[in-house]
């Protein structure tokens, strides 16, 4: 099942005979994507921007950064799809790792082309894990080489059961300095093996995600192929300072909870470039589930997420939530395109969840048949246990969305908040919407939310109806970028 998708442009856009071929892309994806399979758009995906150091010529370099380099073959590794190299892995972190911290020069571990069997292994500090072109790391469903880890502090329980985890096949804690990244190499997560235990119920355990990284600071994730994970792709966890580019991900449509990118509890973060075919939202903004993380108290602020491009049937281009115990604040979203997808952005959440959600601006989306433009869910409902307190309600606040256009669109907005609990500070202009042939009825279904709108197609009789009382402008950063947030 060959995508077809190459093209000799080593930039991400979406025009002319691009729609046709994502689209494509919907209609195809009914099962397991092979891994050779998505050597063709990974390479179209690949970054080529000198302001950041990242691909064209600069990436050749990019092995010598370190001042310690090994491969994967010193240490015993075979690329050969069908030898398990999990001890190899392990074994060649645990020796670069002293190397790595001892002069401060970092070290590096360079995977060859080949596919490359593994399961689960720990990253370290100073650190890069390197997957050259036509290299493949290939998942093991062997779960004995998945160690089983306790719930994340902040959920209180698993997702797919209520004991712990499983550990993700690229994991690290407590962490400074960590690059993975390549020549476009790919990580095949081979998640048919995981997603029929979940619908069959036969898990004690949640499913690993591909890349997890906690409680860590200076993280970079970029130029790689992400192909049929388990659950969700990319996950950094109370950790800062993480840049997640030009990562190409592909999940059939239909996989449960694969996730793109979900940065969870985390600060200053900076997700571009991306591409991303999922069974769930493309990038979820997480931080804590219900009374686990209020506890926890470690919200997810300062985010960028520039220039994604997402096909989503089933869910949502950005989501907020559910789980935004810990709170969501100064989030930026622009020049984001995504087709056949359920959502252009979709706030959820819940009474019990109480948190936050403040301050995002969301512009310059170009939005192609889609259910809704805007959706904001207050009774989300999926809470981890029954300790949950249904009067702690969550405070949403100064969300804004401006300068998106939308075509084939069945609904425009569905924002609902509580009967005692409005969502206030509701802000939309610019906003120019073409209906499908058969849309629905209402266009706009607002209840306990207040704002104000303008310059909006089709028109609200209903909906942000207060007049603009005040402009105030708060100012943040993530990683050098200033945010504007309008209220």
């Amino acid at each position: 099942m060959a995508l077809g998708l190459g093209s000799k442009s080593s930039h991400l856009q979406v025009q002319g005979t691009a729609w046709r071929k994502l689209v494509l892309i919907v209609l195809i994806l009914g099962g397991s994507i092979q891994s050779g399979e998505s050597r063709t758009w990974g390479k179209r995906n690949q970054i080529h921007s000198h302001s950041h150091g990242y691909g064209g010529e600069e990436e050749k370099g990019r092995r010598n950064c370190r001042k310690h380099t090994a491969v994967i073959t010193e240490f015993g590794g075979v690329g050969d799809g069908v030898t398990s190299n999990t001890i190899a892995f392990q074994t060649a972190v645990s020796n670069l790792s002293q190397l790595a911290t001892a002069d401060g020069g970092g070290a590096q571990l360079v995977v060859p082309a080949g596919k490359w069997l593994t399961g689960s292994f720990n990253l370290t500090s100073c650190f890069t894990l390197y997957l050259e072109e036509d290299a493949i790391l290939l998942a093991s469903q062997n779960e004995s080489e998945w160690p089983a880890l306790p719930p994340l502090p902040s959920y209180g329980r698993g997702r797919d059961a209520p004991a712990g985890r499983f550990a993700s096949l690229i994991f690290g804690t407590n962490l400074t300095d960590v690059v993975i990244t390549g020549a476009n190499g790919t990580i095949d997560g081979q998640g048919g093996y995981w997603w029929d235990k979940f619908k069959k119920g036969e898990l004690n355990l949640t499913r690993p995600y591909l890349i997890e990284l906690m409680f860590s600071d200076q993280v970079q994730i970029f130029n790689l192929t992400l192909i049929n994970s388990p659950s969700w792709n990319v996950h950094p966890i109370y950790s800062s300072n993480v840049i997640v580019q030009g990562l190409t991900i592909i999940a059939p449509i239909e996989s449960p909870n694969t996730d793109g990118i979900n940065p969870d509890s985390c600060t200053n973060v900076r997700i571009e470039d991306n591409f991303i075919v999922s069974g769930d939202d493309c990038i979820a903004i997480k931080s804590g589930w219900d009374e686990y993380g209020i506890r926890f108290g470690m919200p997810t602020e300062h985010v960028m997420i520039r220039g994604l491009t997402c096909v989503s049937p089933f869910s949502a281009t950005i989501a907020l939530g559910s789980e935004m115990s810990g709170g969501i604040r100064d989030v930026r979203a622009e020049d984001i395109v995504a087709i056949n997808t359920e959502s252009g952005v979709r706030l959820k959440t819940a009474p019990g969840r109480g948190g936050y959600v403040k301050d995002i601006f969301v512009q310059r989306m170009n939005l192609k048949t889609m259910k809704y433009v805007f959706w904001i869910a207050a009774n989300y409902g999926s809470h981890p246990d029954d300790g949950y307190d249904p009067n702690a309600l969550p405070v949403v606040d100064n969300i804004n969305f401006r300068d998106i256009t939308a075509v084939d669109v069945k609904m425009t907005a569905s924002l609902a908040g509580l009967d005692n609990d409005t969502f206030t500070g509701i802000c939309v202009s610019k906003i120019h919407v073409q209906l499908a042939e058969k849309p629905k009825k209402v266009q706009w279904n607002c209840t306990d939310v207040q704002g104000v709108s303008s310059d909006v197609t089709p028109r609200h009789v209903v909906c942000c109806r207060r007049r603009i009382t005040q402009i105030s402008i708060v100012r943040s950063h993530v990683i050098g970028f200033p945010l504007r947030m309008l209220s």
